[in-house]
């Protein structure tokens, strides 16, 4: 078991892992308490044995070590990156090393793919796919302190250690299955920068307003920028700065004085102060003053069509049933709102009629809501039929 602490040591391993077709990255972090994530520790292996140099890890928090060597790792095309449940860890190297990890692979949209259920966790693939039982005493480590006991370094090794095996055996089936494209277009969304994107002008994106009024979501604009870019200021999580129904609540009011945004229920007493409130009072104001030409606009969703409601019960119906068929997880393929949408409007623009989708569901799924075909339960599952030929038997 290795821990680099150097930066030439680092530079000699990333250019040994650099000859390798794949690595697998595993990061551990603390976020609870701030904004950014603290890098902590940061964990690697290539196939072959387990040598001292086949899986190692990096400490971020060692005095003088120089990161760079290892985001030029993560941005060498040549190399697969692999990862389970990439997201936050793609966020961190992205946020804190400049770098996309690509080309990506994540073994949790493997896995969906080869039927092993939603969002299935690495310690039940490492014990289903590796054969191989982690200790899980070191989970609640806290990775900042140091020094790491063996035990607990022991614990973040296993994380790339079997992944290994997970990524080759669940690659080797996808491969045979003539699946890959299906990952290959997942993988294309945990790569886009915009997936991770933090900037204040869009943080209001994330808030689920419930309103289509055009000057109503200009204040909750205004009021998402200001905590976000004071949440990053402060390293605080954005909650803590302020609640989103407090925001809400301020946007829905409209307060033009500290007295009035005192009167808010929901408003945190750290925001009643002279300074944030002020800083609230200003945001607000922001809002109300930008052109009606400027202000963000949500569209209103369509109308749901008549009978909608039964026929999307009816597609997740038949959903489930080609899951089962397929062999692959049933939310990989749709979720429920995408069945809902294709259910309810003419012209949906949902995954769902795009790529793979389309090919294994969506297509068969467009011909039962146009009543072309209908379902037929039978032993073996369901079955799609014609409906003329459920008349003609009838």
């Amino acid at each position: 078991m290795r821990t680099i602490t150097k930066t030439e040591d680092l530079s000699r391993i990333c250019l040994e892992f650099a000859e390798s077709p794949y690595v697998t990255v595993d990061t551990e972090f603390i976020r609870e308490r701030t904004y950014w994530s603290q890098l902590c520790l940061f964990q690697l292996a290539r196939p072959g044995g387990d040598g001292d140099d086949d899986a190692v890890l990096i400490d971020p928090l060692a005095e003088g070590l120089d990161l760079k060597p290892l985001w030029d790792l993560m941005a060498d095309d040549s190399v697969v990156k692999v990862f389970h449940a990439a997201r936050q860890d793609v966020e961190i190297i992205w946020h804190q090393g400049g770098v996309m990890p690509t080309p990506l692979y994540d073994t949790q949209v493997a896995a969906m793919v080869c039927g092993h259920g939603e969002q299935v966790g690495y310690e039940t693939l490492a014990r289903k796919v590796a054969r191989a039982e982690i200790d899980k005493s070191s989970r609640f480590t806290d990775w900042a302190r140091r020094p790491l006991t063996p035990k607990q370094q022991a614990y973040a090794l296993a994380d790339v250690t079997h992944l290994r095996v997970i990524y080759e055996k669940l690659n080797e089936r996808i491969v045979q299955a003539g699946r890959a494209h299906w990952v290959a277009e997942e993988m294309a969304v945990l790569v886009d920068p915009g997936t991770y994107d933090t900037s204040p002008e869009n943080a209001w994106k994330r808030i689920k307003a419930r309103t289509h009024k055009p000057r109503m979501l200009a204040v909750v604009r205004a009021l998402a920028g200001w905590r976000e870019a004071t949440a990053q200021a402060r390293d605080v999580p954005r909650g803590r700065v302020m609640r989103d129904d407090a925001l809400l609540e301020i946007a829905t009011a409209q307060p033009k004085s500290v007295e009035d945004l005192s009167k808010l229920r929901l408003v945190q007493r750290e925001a009643r102060k002279t300074e944030v409130a002020a800083e609230i009072l200003a945001a607000v104001q922001a809002g109300l003053a930008v052109p009606r030409d400027e202000c963000p606009e949500v569209p209103v969703p369509p109308r749901r069509r008549e009978g909608s409601v039964a026929i999307a019960e009816l597609l997740k119906v038949f959903l489930k049933a080609r899951a089962e068929e397929i062999d692959v997880a049933p939310r990989l393929i749709a979720p429920t709102s995408d069945i809902e949408a294709l259910a309810g409007e003419d012209d949906p623009d949902i995954a769902l009629l795009k790529g793979w989708r389309l090919e294994v569901f969506g297509e068969d799924a467009l011909r039962v809501k146009r009543g072309e075909v209908g379902l037929v339960a039978q032993p073996g599952g369901v079955r799609v039929v014609e409906v003329a030929q459920t008349s003609a038997s009838e």
